[in-house]
């Protein structure tokens, strides 16, 4: 793949309390190419960077901004500092290192060259695209949980796919299609990307699609495996649209929520019918796995 980003990139970073963070970071991902958090623990704030090209997308990042400050009544200022594009990409490479997760899985960049760790499914994504993936603790979570399902499934979607991770394991696991989907042009490219990179290009459909708004979506189902690795709030709003396309006996993974916003992610989806089966948490992020009930038989 030929990377995104040339020479004169910019870090836009802002400082903002948990109850704000997934606003402020949506406002950046209307412009930076990558987005990531991390919590001080001494302060309690968030710190969410973002990196993209000098210029670029300032328009949108100012209007998210204050979307943002209006929807959490937290006014952030942005701190932008110039960030070396060669700089950029050895830092990002050495915080990406091949990570074991679970039993099976090992995300890997593309600029490793050694063999993959033995006995593990090998996920292989561009270090350049792939901040907050294999790392990120609701990402690990998620391909944990697809450890614990035990029943093959024969459709299956992932909402808000980004790389493809969770998608690619899902076809690696039990060699199924899976249809991914993202609002982002640039993450349904770089998911097609990765899924050719590993070989799986023929398993994966990957399209721009709204979540369940689309057409595509919904007619493909019902589906077996619903993965939706997004944020708490977007989950919420869907959970009606997702139970009715979820088959009989059907598992959903959601991910991307903080611990303190789980359980109203588990009570919007236990209204639809949905009853859960796990939680993990890695760190400070939660993974639920649901399904939802098989019919009573008839007497």
């Amino acid at each position: 793949m030929t990377l995104r980003h040339a020479t004169a990139l910019e870090t836009v970073t802002v400082t903002v309390p948990a109850e704000a963070l997934e606003a402020y970071e949506a406002a950046l991902a209307q412009a930076c190419g990558t987005v990531g958090f991390f919590l001080d623990e001494d302060s309690g704030l968030w710190t969410v960077e973002g990196v993209k090209d000098q210029g670029a997308g300032e328009p949108a990042l100012a209007a998210a901004l204050a979307l943002a400050e209006l929807v959490t009544g937290y006014a952030a200022a942005p701190r932008r500092r110039p960030t070396e594009a060669e700089g950029w990409l050895a830092r990002t490479h050495a915080a990406f290192p091949e990570q074991r997760v679970g039993r099976r899985f090992a995300v890997r960049g593309t600029h490793l060259t050694g063999p993959p760790a033995p006995g593990r499914m090998a996920l292989t994504l561009d270090a350049a695209v792939a901040f907050g993936s294999g790392e990120h603790g609701s990402t690990r979570g998620c391909l944990r949980a697809l450890e614990t399902l035990h029943r093959r499934p024969r459709r299956v979607v992932d909402i808000g796919t980004g790389t493809g991770i969770l998608a690619m394991a899902a076809a690696r696991l039990w060699h199924v299609p899976v249809l991914a989907t993202d609002i982002d042009a640039w993450s349904v490219r770089t998911a097609r990307d990765n899924a050719r990179r590993n070989g799986l290009g023929g398993l994966l459909r990957v399209i721009r699609a709204d979540g369940w708004g689309s057409p595509a979506v919904r007619g493909a189902g019902p589906y077996d495996l619903v993965l939706a690795n997004i944020l708490a709030r977007p989950l919420c709003r869907m959970a009606a649209d997702l139970a009715a396309h979820l088959a009989p006996g059907g598992t959903v993974i959601l991910a991307g929520l903080l611990d303190t916003q789980a359980r109203w992610v588990m009570a919007a989806h236990r209204r639809h019918g949905l009853a859960l089966t796990a939680r993990l948490r890695e760190e400070r992020w939660t993974t639920l796995v649901l399904r939802r009930r098989l019919p009573r038989p008839s007497c």
